[in-house]
């Protein structure tokens, strides 16, 4: 359904540190930076990538919004929860755990990176 997902930054090197840690628990490369100045993570399945605003303001979180990664355990997803706070993210939502809901059971953790935008990892349970 998705051929990319893009995130703004103020800090493109902060946040590509911040999201070389968190996505390479996953089994992500390193986010390679275009001639623009972006920072694109290329997967089989779509692109995530992180990019100052094009048209000059400052970059601010989606009210309501979150992006998910697929984590393939609950050590894994465990591990990009740690990655990313030991690289600026911070906690938001409830600890990680188990969550249910019309989706199934999911095992979620959830995290802000540096500019605020609100990403989890997750993985089904049961």
């Amino acid at each position: 359904m998705f051929s990319h997902i893009m995130v703004g930054t103020n800090d493109v090197q902060k946040a590509k540190a911040f999201y070389d840690a968190a996505l390479g628990c996953l089994g992500h490369k390193p986010g390679v930076i275009d001639e623009k100045g972006r920072c694109f993570y290329f997967t089989k399945t779509g692109v995530f990538a992180i990019s100052k605003p094009i048209n000059g303001e400052p970059a601010s979180h989606a009210n309501g919004g979150t992006i998910g990664f697929t984590a393939e355990s609950i050590e894994q997803a465990d591990s990009w929860h740690e990655a990313g706070l030991e690289n600026g993210g911070t906690r938001c939502e409830d600890p990680p755990g188990v969550r249910e809901g019309v989706a199934g059971k999911w095992y979620i953790a959830y995290l802000r990176d540096p500019d605020g935008n609100k990403i989890c990892a997750l993985h089904p349970v049961g």
